[in-house]
């Protein structure tokens, strides 16, 4: 059975966290993946305390499994979210959009796992430093908010960075991609775009036929002009996006109100005109509807397959 350190840290039974997207990891979709062994993530995004406290007590009554909450670091919420995971001892806490060293000595000693989100060995080194339980390395494929480097490049300097357990994300769909993650050196993996596809993800439908749909070339990154580079599926939207970026006479202060609200409209309103709908390049592999036990349990069955047969290709 496929088992690494952090499945021994953290308290489940198998490497692979679901990411926390905003607009789409609630508390049905976290209890749903954390009953099927790895670790459901609830997505704090930019809401106040009292909907990241609603959804933590949800989570709670849905299972009796670790969990965790992701913080966005630019929320302007994220002082009271902050304190709330604290006073609600939340097994885990991850990390994105920024550098949670303020709020990691509070959060260790209410005896919360933190692993932070990081694009580049020096923040991984950085949040290391600050006590991290582990890190999730993400590369430039995956869906939201992204860095530059990919995850093939980036998790093996990670690993040779740190002593922590180190997560792969980006570009991880299946248990190929799980396997490649575990011989660059990582312990586990963090999927967001595989989960669209779950029964109990509550996205609009309009949502989730357009990742099952999706083709490799279907993803685009803008935003880099405001420094908060995002990956979706392209639409009218998208397009829209890119060509005001490219505008000079467009101010970023107008560039930044123009996408103010796109991922509610894609992931409440189904919106496909006017709504950003996060996704990762491994969209394309994302082909049914299924539940989280069964994503979970064909990934890591797969993953152990192909590691199992990894000795076949050696003469």
């Amino acid at each position: 059975m496929l088992r690494s350190r952090i499945c021994e840290v953290i308290g489940i039974r198998y490497p692979i966290f679901q990411g926390g997207m905003a607009w789409v990891s609630d508390a049905k979709l976290a209890a749903a993946v954390s009953n099927a062994g790895g670790l459901g993530i609830i997505s704090a995004m930019n809401a106040d305390e009292s909907y990241v406290r609603e959804q933590i007590r949800l989570c709670r009554g849905l299972t009796d499994k670790p969990f965790g909450v992701n913080i966005m670091l630019m929320s302007p919420h994220v002082e009271a979210v902050a304190k709330l995971v604290a006073e609600e001892k939340v097994p885990v806490v991850t990390t994105g959009a920024g550098l949670p060293g303020k709020y990691m000595p509070a959060w260790i000693e209410a005896g919360i796992k933190v692993v932070p989100v990081v694009p580049s060995v020096a923040i991984a080194r950085r949040v290391e430093r600050g006590g991290a339980t582990a890190v999730i390395a993400e590369g430039t494929e995956s869906g939201g908010h992204v860095g530059e480097l990919t995850t093939m490049a980036l998790v093996p300097q990670v690993v040779d960075a740190v002593k922590i357990p180190v997560l792969a994300a980006g570009g991880i769909a299946d248990g190929r991609g799980m396997a490649a993650a575990f011989m660059l050196g990582a312990e586990g993996v963090q999927c967001g775009t595989r989960f669209l596809s779950a029964y109990e993800c509550g996205i609009h439908p309009n949502y989730k036929k357009k990742v099952l749909d999706a083709r490799d070339i279907d993803t685009q990154v803008t935003g880099r002009r405001l420094g908060h580079p995002v990956r979706a599926l392209r639409n009218p939207f998208v397009n829209k996006f890119a060509e005001l970026e490219r505008d000079p006479g467009v101010t970023d202060e107008a560039l930044s109100a123009f996408g103010t609200g796109a991922v509610r409209k894609a992931a409440v309103d189904g919106n496909l005109q006017e709504g950003s709908f996060l996704a990762g390049q491994i969209a394309a592999l994302v082909k049914r509807e299924q539940s989280a036990q069964e994503i979970v349990e064909e990934m890591v069955g797969e993953c152990e397959a192909l590691l199992g047969r990894a000795g076949e290709r050696i003469e």
